[in-house]
């Protein structure tokens, strides 16, 4: 059977991609509009990404996030290989994207910068790792990188926060009368008297790791919970195969870089004004075939 010859004026026979969608066209400027609008919904969010990573800059143990964008589907009005005037394939097509969205908010789990702090119970992990600590009011599991530490009324160490006492898990306890601790790279705490540090350790510090961190669930207060693409915790000791070691008296401050959010600031807000003025342009076009009608 011999192939029709397409031509610009010729409808459209070659048989559509069965992955896109069937929709109706949207003819300019009405496409102007809309794509330019998501352009503009995708930097807004972006800018609200960046405003959190600079509002957090000095968290403890914060990490920055980024956001990731694709392109939509396209409006093919010529598909690649359709034949010509002459009978011979096209090498390229007619394709018209309709904008961009967010597809992901990323987060960069890269160690922050260390701050001395001289303070016994301040710990940083240096390398993977997170502390495991229970939500007293739920009985939740939570995990997080801040590693400033306090003791409660019951003697347990706890994360320090003025809103809820979350005891480190498994549990430990800092005897009565304990004046000094001294906790090594391998996270156990020896009691101190005298300047004399007792061999014997009296608790262990645990980490946890996860096969994919980049999917755990951010849910305030320097937490972070365990979800399905996170995958099941992994614990062990620190300084063993692949967790961090404790530095005692440092925290770990937040990765964020505020020269380049900034710099990622202002890009945002030029292309935010950029699809603002496509927009306007949309608009103008509109505004030009209305008015030849009149």
């Amino acid at each position: 059977m011999v192939k029709p010859i397409l031509t610009d004026k010729t409808v459209r026979t070659y048989p559509p991609n069965p992955h896109l969608p069937t929709r109706p066209r949207i003819k300019m400027p009405f496409q102007t509009i809309y794509t330019s609008g998501t352009g503009m919904l995708g930097m807004e969010k972006k800018l609200n990404v960046v405003s959190n990573n600079l509002a957090n800059t000095e968290t403890t143990a914060y990490k920055k996030q980024r956001v990731n964008f694709e392109d939509l589907y396209y409006d093919n009005l010529r598909y690649p290989g359709s034949q010509d005037v002459s009978g011979e394939f096209t090498a390229t097509g007619i394709a018209i994207g309709v904008g961009t969205r967010v597809t992901s908010v990323q987060a960069n789990f890269a160690q922050g910068a260390s701050t001395a702090t001289e303070r016994d119970l301040d710990v940083m992990i240096a390398g993977e790792g997170f502390f495991r600590v229970l939500d007293p009011l739920t009985n939740e599991i939570f995990y997080t990188r801040a590693g400033n530490l306090s003791v409660n009324e019951n003697g347990l160490l706890v994360v320090g926060s003025a809103h809820t006492g979350r005891p480190l898990d498994p549990a430990i306890t800092i005897p009565a009368g304990t004046k000094k601790i001294q906790i090594d790279a391998a996270g156990g705490l020896h009691s101190v008297e005298n300047n004399l540090v007792n061999p014997e350790l009296f608790e262990q510090l645990q980490l946890a790791t996860f096969i994919n961190p980049e999917g755990l669930l951010r849910v305030g207060e320097n937490l972070y919970r365990e979800s399905i693409a996170s995958g099941p915790p992994i614990e062990g000791l620190p300084g063993r195969e692949n967790f961090g070691i404790i530095e005692q008296g440092y925290l770990e401050g937040s990765n964020v870089s505020p020269v380049i959010e900034l710099i990622d600031m202002i890009t945002s807000q030029r292309a935010y004004e950029l699809n603002s003025k496509s927009t306007q342009t949309g608009d103008q076009m509109l505004q030009t075939v209305i008015s030849i009608k009149r």
